[in-house]
């Protein structure tokens, strides 16, 4: 029988993700000749190459990448061998993998983190925060526990736990304040700055706006909504944010809010998790807690915005 530990595994899996020994060896926590050792016993063992090495580049061999999806498989299946032992615990302890999209993270967490360690003090939260396609293949490949993101994700092997709807704003320079409103049609006659590609947060606004490709790309694309409240602050077009993100984004910029006229743009938000998590039953109970921590959130923007 071949002697395969799992620590060899879960240094495969990081070297795999990473294609660099060095950044592999730091996230393990270990020094990049300890890393090399593994890997090369690993090899040695299977009596396969794994990697092909090179001066810049590590990849997978063909042999390599069929081996990576198996080894997920296994290291998987011991993660949720350990939340089977963490829900037969009387409390919620250890550690929790939680993922957040970008445009919901810096407003949230600071809530949902205190409730978190007043109601669940044994737990050892760990955030990810990533676009919404990188957080789906993380949760499916167990590097995450559950993610809060926009929905629906439709993804077969995903449960969707629907949790809260917010509204869009326009923001728009302070001077503007007594415009009338613009329609989504009069939005695409307007310099509208919108996220980069790759946010869900971009998508839902061009959609809500009518926008083809070809006219989305014609105003500036950000990184984060503070760039575009900035941008707008000092006179350069208009742009959309989430409810959530009114108090962070528009205290040090010299905007002005407007809702939007008729059937306001908005979203859902919720959680996912892995059809086959036996955590399912706490984080049940963690969505709760990201309910509670919106609702709380909501309460204290609703005075900034218009009514």
């Amino acid at each position: 029988m071949m002697n395969i530990t799992l620590k060899q595994l879960r240094y495969f899996e990081a070297l795999t993700r990473y294609r660099h020994f060095g950044r592999a060896a730091e996230t393990c926590a270990i020094s990049q000749p300890a890393l090399s050792v593994q890997i090369k016993e690993l090899e040695e063992t299977l009596g396969v190459v794994l990697f092909e090495r090179s001066a810049r580049q590590v990849r997978l061999t063909g042999f390599g990448q069929d081996f990576a999806e198996r080894a997920r498989d296994v290291l998987r299946a011991v993660d949720e061998l350990g939340d089977l032992a963490r829900l037969a615990k009387d409390r919620m302890v250890g550690r929790l993998r939680i993922g957040v999209i970008p445009t919901v993270a810096p407003y949230l967490l600071p809530t949902l983190i205190h409730q978190l360690n007043t109601q669940h003090s044994g737990l050892d939260v760990h955030i990810r925060e990533t676009l919404t396609q990188r957080l789906i293949a993380e949760l499916l490949d167990g590097r995450l526990d559950t993610a809060i993101v926009a929905l629906p994700v439709s993804e077969p092997g995903l449960v969707e736990t629907p949790l809260f709807e917010e509204k869009f704003v326009l923001v728009r320079n302070a001077q503007d304040a007594e415009a009338p409103v613009p329609s989504p049609e009069g939005m695409r006659e307007m310099k509208l700055l919108l996220l980069e590609e790759g946010h869900c947060f971009r998508d839902q606004a061009v959609s809500f706006c009518h926008l083809r490709p070809a006219l989305a790309r014609d105003g500036l694309d950000g990184s984060s909504l503070s760039t575009l409240v900035q941008m707008v602050g000092a006179g350069i077009g208009v742009t959309i944010i989430p409810e959530m993100a009114v108090s962070v984004e528009t205290r040090s910029a010299p905007v002005a809010l407007a809702r939007f006229p008729g059937e306001e743009p908005g979203r859902s938000l919720g959680m996912v998790w892995r059809k086959t998590s036996p955590l399912a039953p706490q984080l049940n109970e963690i969505a709760e807690v990201v309910r509670n921590s919106a609702e709380t959130l909501h309460a204290q923007n609703q005075h900034l915005l218009p009514i």
